[in-house]
Parts: C-alpha cells; structure tokens; sequence
C-alpha cells in the first residue's frame, strides 16, 4: 500500500498575503479567486484567514480597512512537501482543518492541504463498506437546521458565535437550500442587503446522499462533487443529518493507520535508516563542500543524461564557463577565507538566477560551469551578460566588487562533455585575453 506524499495532493493555487495588507483586500483576493481561504504571511510563519474571520472581525466592528494583524489570526502548521500523508493525522484534529505545505529546500510556500485534498485521495476499497451514514449519524453532532425566512443578519451572527462553515435551509422537514461560508463571503463583498431572508442568497437546490449509503459511497460522492459536506436524507427526501469530510477522514484514516502499524512500522524504521544513510553519502559524493553546489563528477553524469534527452529532441543545449578575475590576487591580499566567501557568495547568485532546468557546478578553483537546456547559442550570450553585470554589481565584505569572464560553447551532435568544455575554455581564455569581465563564444574563436 502506498500513500501519497504532501507534495502530491497539496493544492497548490493558493493565494497569499502579507500580514501588513489589509482585510478588505484579503476578502477582495477571496472573491476574486472563488477561494474559502487566504493564506496570510507573517515572517517565516503563516496563519489562516477563513470566512468565520471574516464573521467575527464583522460581529466585533472590526474595520475591514484595518491591516490583517490585528484580527490575531492562528498560526496553521506546516510540513514540508516529502512528508507522507499519514503524518498530518495529527494535525487534522479538533479545530485545524489545514496544513500548509513548505518546499523541503527553502521553506517557501508550496500549497495547502486541507480535508478536501484528503477525501481526494482515500482509496475507497481501504474503508468500512458495510458501515453506513445511518449508523455514523447517531455518534456526529447535529447540525444547524433553519427556516427560510430567518434574516441572514441572524445567521451570520449565529455562524460567527458558534463556528459553523454552514447552515441547511428546510422546509417540511426537507432541505430546501445550504448557506456555506463561500456565501459569507460573496454577501460581504457584495454589501448584500442582511436583512433580506436567507433564502435570498442560499444556494439550492441542495444535492443529497441516502443515508442508508455506505461510507465508500458517501467518500466517492464528496469527491465526485467536490464537496466539504454531504446531505444525508432518508427515503421519503426528509432531512436526516450532514456527514462532513472531517468525519469520514477519521474513519478512513483510523482504518489506514492501523493498517500500517500492524505490518509496516518495522519495515519503516529499516527504510528510514536506510534512506537517511543513502542519501547522505549520495549528497557527499555529488556535491562540493564548500558552495554546496554539484562537482565536477556529478556534472559529468548529468551532462551525459541531458545531451541524450535534448539531442532526441533536437533542442539546443549551451555549456557556459565563467572564471573570478583576478581570484589569486584576493587570495594573496584578504586570505583563503575571504576566498571562500567569494566562492560560497557567487555560488549562490548563480543559484539564483537559473531556472530549475538548468544545471551549475564548481568546477574547480574559482572556475564554475553551467549546462543550460533548451537554450541557444544567443540566447546563452544574453544569461551570461544578466549574469556578468550581477556579479559586477555585488558587494563583499572587505573585498568590494569583483568581476567575471565567460566562455559559452553550444552542443554539437557527437559532442562528449571533454569537446564540450574544451571550446568553451578556449572561448574563456579569449575573454581574459580581451580585458576580463566580458562574454565570449566559440564563433569568436581564431583557429
């Protein structure tokens, strides 16, 4: 049995906000986006703007033109994209219904994963298929049942006082309509008349589910429909109940884990130990110490996979070298360890200002190289020229500014890295022959 990854299932168009922005802009990006949530960025942490927040900041006489901070937001978990989706059973408990999904590199936003990206991806045949919404509905809460003439001022005071992300709307004992909080938020935005009837704004008709249905049934309707919730009536249409994701998830969920505790927690603990030892010694093979950068052997090998992909799609494939000018004259001056800031600084930059596709090595010394894919022989000329003027344009403790030259050759079919990097070496040498701290090709080269 496999379970995904976070990085899988997150959803990844969310939208963000900074702290210091207002609320009237975070309920703009809301509507704008047909989204529930905001994620709201505080410094290295993020919280959760959700449509009970909105509620409350209106029930309190919060102005909306009031910056996000003062709403004293709670602070959502996070974990990184590699963790498995068994680890946030944890997390989704009690009132935290999201988590936020970081980049395992650089801790950047990657997305969210709430209950809907859960229900998403149960595997039904894992569930209790003789356990049925009739039975489940006698141990959940009951919910919020009206009547259509209630003024929707009542009821949003009600949500915001009780927490509830919907109400269903009846008439004979049948739902005639549901008020979520993706209505909250188009009525506030829409500075909609509160005094009207709920029915005025109450999205209906309302699908429902039997509840003599199974939990398998209930889980492929709510990910079929792309629901939070399903409505449960009995056969005659009558309202019987509302089963929402969180509660089936832990059901599901408490089926799964068991599974794995029962035959795979050794097994797991063996993997780990395994994987953690491969891929530290995998790291310290492939990459050099000081600018964390690949070396020259695990570009050697990287080289050889990108030139078979490119050359079989006949897409243009450059290799650029670029060399510190003058490095022996900052060695001699500041010292080895001012050497090695330069390294670790320039390394850095050029980390920066690459695409994921592309590939940069240390090469040696001061020397470094980069494999730039899809990428032709002029389009080449203007990355190192950006490149050239932002290492031009750094500053470094104690040494001030330093340059850089360029060699850039483009792959030839039949070319092996050796071939390669001579051209571009050949090209190089011709820019520290041409003053330094200039770009130069192979089509410069005088034979």
């Amino acid at each position: 049995m496999k379970f995904p990854t976070l990085g899988e299932i997150a959803t990844k168009n969310v939208v963000s906000i900074n702290i210091r922005k207002s609320i009237a802009e975070a309920v703009g990006l809301m509507f704008e986006n047909d989204h529930r949530n905001v994620v709201v960025v505080d410094g290295s942490s993020f919280r959760i703007l959700i449509a009970s927040d909105i509620l409350k900041a209106r029930s309190q006489n919060i102005n909306l033109s009031d910056q996000l901070n003062i709403l004293n937001l709670e602070i959502i978990p996070t974990m990184t994209k590699g963790n498995n989706v068994l680890q946030t059973l944890e997390h989704l408990s009690c009132n935290i219904e999201y988590i936020c999904v970081i980049d395992d590199d650089d801790g950047s936003l990657y997305g969210l994963v709430t209950h809907t990206d859960i229900i998403s991806n149960i595997d039904p045949e894992t569930l209790m298929e003789s356990f049925c919404l009739h039975d489940f509905l006698k141990l959940s809460k009951r919910d919020k049942w009206i009547k259509k003439e209630m003024k929707t001022s009542h009821i949003l005071n009600e949500m915001a006082q009780n927490s509830l992300d919907s109400v269903i709307i009846i008439e004979d004992f049948k739902p005639l309509g549901i008020f979520t909080t993706k209505d909250v938020i188009r009525v506030i935005k829409n500075s909609s008349d509160l005094e009207l009837p709920v029915s005025s704004y109450m999205s209906s008709p309302v699908d429902t589910i039997f509840r003599g249905s199974s939990i398998k049934e209930a889980v492929a309707f709510l990910k079929n429909k792309h629901y939070k919730r399903a409505v449960v009536v009995d056969k005659d249409g009558n309202m019987h109940g509302v089963v929402s994701q969180k509660e089936l998830i832990s059901l599901a969920y408490s089926k799964w884990a068991s599974l794995m505790k029962e035959h795979h927690e050794e097994l797991d603990k063996i993997n780990s130990k395994l994987l953690s030892r491969s891929k530290k010694y995998e790291i310290i093979a492939s990459t050099d110490p000081l600018t964390g950068l690949y070396n020259r052997y695990k570009f050697s090998k990287l080289y050889e996979l990108s030139y078979s992909t490119m050359m079989e799609r006949s897409s243009a494939v450059s290799l650029l070298i670029l060399d510190i000018d003058n490095f022996k004259k900052i060695n001699d001056t500041h010292g080895h360890n001012t050497g090695d800031t330069v390294l670790v600084k320039l390394a850095n930059l050029l980390q920066g200002s690459l695409r994921d596709m592309d590939i940069v090595c240390r090469w040696g010394g001061e020397e470094f190289v980069l494999l730039l894919l899809a990428t032709n022989l002029k389009s080449s000329v203007l990355l190192a020229e950006k490149l050239r003027e932002n290492i031009e344009k750094l500053e470094i403790d104690t040494v001030g500014k330093i340059t850089a030259s360029f060699g850039i050759a483009e792959l030839i079919e039949g070319d092996d890295l050796k071939s390669t990097v001579g051209r571009a070496d050949k090209a190089l040498y011709l820019a520290k022959e041409s003053g330094r701290n200039c770009v130069r090709t192979q089509n410069e080269i005088v034979n």
